[in-house]
């Protein structure tokens, strides 16, 4: 049933508008477009225990990410350290109480929001699919996932982290703690995790 249903799906090129049929495709394996070979799209979508995987494991570079200092700066014989949270209450407190909004949407609540939604949909897939309850929470789940993606910007974060400590090694000392060790898996491991997770297939399953 989901062969057959990736199987009528359909795709546009977004070079020459060109409607394909879309089918599941090997790992590693791109279709491109049979007119002007355009890539269409990658695997679309790994198994069910992989995504699991991704899964538990951003979660659990998620917590310490946000709770351990990312950076430790040593500065006339004074210590100071800083999470992500706290730069983002340190930036309110400034005045700047949009960009502290927007730093803890893009960079804490969003992400974890994003895990957390993936993950629900994961179990729901694996173990209560034909459960009614569990597929209205599964479908409400799916109408929220684009809206989830555009948020999380941990990408934004990261850049600013590498900026801040090219314009500040000239005047103190910078230590990298393990809050910057996992604040970094965490980004490596959302970014595999929005490309191996595809609505569409989702989508599909539901309806199967």
């Amino acid at each position: 049933m989901q062969q057959c249903a990736l199987e009528k799906s359909v795709i546009l090129c977004r070079s020459c508008d060109l409607v394909v049929s879309k089918r599941a495709l090997p790992t590693g394996v791109r279709a491109l477009c049979p007119r002007c070979h355009t890539a269409l799209y990658d695997t679309p979508y790994c198994s069910i225990n992989g995504m699991l995987a991704l899964c538990l494991t951003a979660l659990i570079f998620f917590f310490p990410a946000n709770l351990l200092p990312v950076l430790e700066l040593h500065f006339l014989g004074s210590i100071r350290t800083t999470t992500i949270i706290e730069g983002a209450i340190n930036v309110a407190d400034q005045g700047y109480w949009i960009v502290g909004i927007a730093v803890i949407t893009a960079a804490v609540i969003a992400p974890g929001l994003l895990i957390a939604s993936i993950l629900t949909q994961i179990l729901i897939v694996k173990y209560q699919l034909h459960n009614p309850f569990f597929r209205q929470i599964l479908r409400q789940l799916l109408r929220q996932q684009s809206l989830l993606s555009q948020l999380t910007m941990l990408e934004i974060y990261m850049i600013s982290i590498l900026v801040s400590v090219f314009q500040l090694s000239d005047y103190t000392d910078l230590y990298f703690g393990m809050g910057t060790f996992c604040f970094t898996m965490l980004f490596v491991m959302t970014i595999f995790l929005q490309r191996e997770y595809d609505l569409e297939h989702m989508w599909s399953m539901l309806d199967d």
